[in-house]
């Protein structure tokens, strides 16, 4: 089918471009400026500090830029045309792309992701972490496959909090107010051209739902907001806030996400071959398309069956709490007359008392609905987010799904998650085309030939990198130290913090207590010795959030902000605040170690250390998640073993043991070793091992292959031959009432 999914939207911001330059307004509303450096290079030079405050265009172009000075500067406008035309050739067709060379007849329709987050890029908060960012990566990998796609989320208005560690180590929590006129961002409209509305019934009232779109190169995704006049002043903030701590509220978001979502779907003209979850809080977009089917005439078991054999899930995570449940009660009260139909023929009705049974959990309890049980149930596919977590998710869900749980393991988008300085080493002596990776090419497996690379030209790119995360770095820390109040000299001090030439790890992740953020200092001597090694020092580097009604989370916080101003570490341990997506790309280019160390199996995939990889720099990981099938033995290192402790304790010191040792042993010697050039010849060769071995096997292009050929295509077939069956018994029963 045609690759590209078109949303008609009205017209953003009045800018006042140059018809010269007037291309820049398509630029700005497609996000493909997100991941293609010279896109952002071209919108810094237009004004400088305008990009170093909002890193976005649109209020860019919105503000007093020099035009009659930019429009005399040929270099300038030359590069704009060559940005333009590499935009709109991306944009022109995908039939050279892997999707339209080997399925583009397979599907119908197009494919329909339903994510509660979404991570494009730091301008754009409506992300927590992995599993937006995730959804960010699928949608850019989408388009860069040319695969047709349509992405659903909410559009939140606050966004995820702004993080501030306060003097004592306290996280601090802060909600942005978006101005949405100044966001890459347009409202869908209708066929009359007037901006598109659709409505939730709720309780007593018709809830209406604005749909904005986010445009990532050829993806549309719809966003949905309930912040508009027409709603009452307490539904406007359905949408404003991610993963808001009120249940009741949090079930209002996912229906909005679930119902809505198809709604605006439908109102849109599109009809998707197939629908997927990307976890469980969309679950009742399988409701509502049950519905919507009993409002046509088809019987209730025969509409949830139609609705299963099109639908495929994502299941994120092991841990208990990110599966989302909800009180029964609260279920009938919030859902029940929607999809029971409000006793209305016309509209159809999915007994919510059928729902909550199709939602019960593993433990069978009456009084819970099961986001991810409903989920499991009512699709015909699910996968778990690498191998290990398969394992787990399968043994965890026994007594609910009818077939296995696949594994489809995590992986990043590359153009996004490698720095420029490595980019352009890959581009220099291999020819990569990070938007193009395919292994069925020998041209573009690129990865087999790193050895063409040499050691001083791959030190020298990494290095670069970790200057100029030293340089942030800096930067973000004399600005959160000069708020707790210390002295001009303290602030000096920061001048020579992070100092490239010291081996450096990086610690960056949510801060949940099973991540174990802080297994580091569990011998405070051992590891201060090894810090403030004259010959081989070490400096570690943390960031993180922890949810705000996460208390454990927050004390792990508090306990690595004090250690860091302690005085056996201050100076080698450094917590930078806030943490984005800005400053996870400073990160993973920059640091030299990737550490990682949760309690098994409890991280489903992670997919930092696989940004992290792909850069060269290596990983120091307990064997859980991705790491458990990406370690090979000379890509890095492995702390402790597959055979778990059930006593935690014991567990972590025996963690923590084997994570001195590796420091001691192994990491220090080799990236202290030097040619007499001063290059470290055995780390480069693991730099190139990390790479090669992660940059294909570990891309979100071999992710989205293995959606298609597991998940998208099975599903689209199964959902036509379910159709066609069901075209022929009603065809069937037509000609038995004639002749009868």
């Amino acid at each position: 089918m045609e690759p590209v999914v078109r949303v008609p939207t009205l017209p953003g911001v009045p800018f006042r471009i140059p018809p010269q330059l007037d291309g820049l307004r398509r630029l700005a509303y497609n996000l493909w400026w997100t991941w293609h450096p010279g896109a952002r290079v071209l919108f810094s030079r237009l004004d400088g500090a305008a990009w170093a405050r909002y890193r976005n265009p649109v209020p860019l172009l919105e503000g007093p830029v020099p035009w009659s000075e930019l429009l005399d500067n040929p270099d300038l406008l030359a590069e704009y045309q060559s940005i333009l035309r590499e935009f709109d050739a991306y944009l022109a067709n995908g039939s050279d792309h892997w999707f339209q060379r080997h399925h583009a007849t397979a599907l119908n329709g197009p494919i329909a992701y339903f994510c509660a987050e979404y991570g494009f890029h730091e301008s754009l908060g409506i992300y927590s972490g992995g599993l937006g960012v995730l959804a960010g990566d699928h949608m850019k990998t989408a388009s860069d496959m040319a695969l047709p796609f349509v992405g659903v989320g909410l559009l939140y208005r606050k966004g995820y909090f702004r993080q501030t560690i306060d003097a004592d180590g306290h996280q601090e929590h802060a909600y942005p107010d978006y101005d949405l006129n100044r966001l890459p961002l347009l409202r869908a409209s209708d066929p009359s051209g007037d901006a598109l509305r659709v409505t939730v019934p709720l309780p007593g009232r018709d809830l209406t739902v604005a749909v904005w779109v986010a445009q990532v190169g050829r993806v549309p995704v719809l966003l949905l907001d309930t912040d508009v006049p027409e709603n009452s002043a307490a539904d406007r903030p359905i949408t404003h806030i991610l993963y808001v701590r009120g249940r009741e509220m949090r079930l209002h978001q996912e229906l909005v996400l679930g119902v809505g979502g198809v709604r605006a779907i439908r109102a849109l003209g599109l009809a998707p071959a197939v629908w997927h979850l990307n976890e469980g809080h969309s679950a009742l977009l399988l409701a509502e398309r049950a519905r919507e089917l009993v409002a046509t005439g088809t019987g209730l078991e025969e509409a949830l069956e139609q609705v299963r054999q099109s639908s495929v899930f994502t299941i994120h995570t092991p841990v208990a709490a990110g599966n989302e449940r909800f009180e029964a009660d609260l279920v009938r009260r919030i859902a029940g007359p929607l999809l029971d139909g409000d006793g209305r023929p016309s509209t159809g009705g999915v007994p919510v008392a059928r729902v909550l049974e199709l939602g019960r959990g593993v433990d069978d309890d009456h009084n819970v609905f099961d986001m991810t049980a409903f989920s499991l149930r009512q699709t015909i596919g699910a996968n778990a987010v690498s191998q290990l977590h398969s394992q787990t998710a399968n043994a965890t869900w026994k007594g609910v799904i009818k077939q296995p749980i696949l594994g489809i393991t995590n992986g990043v988008h590359a153009p996004t998650w490698v720095g420029r300085a490595m980019a352009e080493l890959y581009r220099r002596y291999l020819e990569a085309d990070l938007d193009d990776l395919d292994p069925q090419s020998e041209r573009r497996r690129f990865w087999e030939r790193l050895s063409r690379v040499p050691d001083a030209e791959l030190w020298r790119a990494h290095q670069r990198q970790k200057l100029e995360l030293a340089i942030f770095a800096r930067g973000r820390l004399r600005n959160q130290f000069a708020r707790h109040g210390e002295a001009p000299a303290v602030l000096e001090e920061l001048d020579r913090a992070l100092d490239p030439d010291i081996l450096t790890i990086g610690f960056a992740r949510r801060f949940a207590t099973y991540k174990r953020a802080a297994l580091i200092f569990s011998d405070m001597d051992r590891l201060a010795r090894l810090l403030w090694d004259t010959e081989r020092p070490v400096q570690v580097v943390f960031a993180g959030k922890a949810h705000p009604a996460d208390r454990p989370g927050q004390r792990v916080i508090q306990e690595i902000f004090t250690r860091s101003r302690s005085p056996e570490l201050r100076g080698r341990v450094f917590i930078v605040e806030d943490y984005d997506m800005r400053v996870a790309r400073f990160l993973v280019h920059g640091v030299d170690v990737w550490l990682n160390n949760p309690r098994r199996p409890l991280e489903a995939s992670g997919t930092s250390g696989m940004k992290a990889a792909q850069n060269g720099v290596i990983n120091a990981s307990v064997l859980d998640g991705w790491w458990d099938e990406g370690w090979t033995g000379d890509n890095g290192w492995a702390i402790g073993g597959r055979d778990m402790n059930s006593d935690e304790g014991a567990q972590d010191w025996a963690d923590a043991q084997d994570l001195y040792r590796i420091l001691e042993s192994e990491v220090i010697p080799r990236y202290y070793q030097r040619d007499r050039a001063g290059v470290p010849r055995g780390w480069t060769e693991m730099m190139r091992n990390s790479i090669s071995s992660t940059i294909w096997r570990f891309s979100t292009t071999r992710m989205l292959h293995e959606y298609t050929e597991q998940l998208y295509l099975p599903a689209a077939g199964a959902a036509a031959t379910a159709s066609d069956a069901d075209v022929g018994r009603r065809r069937r029963e037509t000609i038995v009432t004639e002749a009868g």
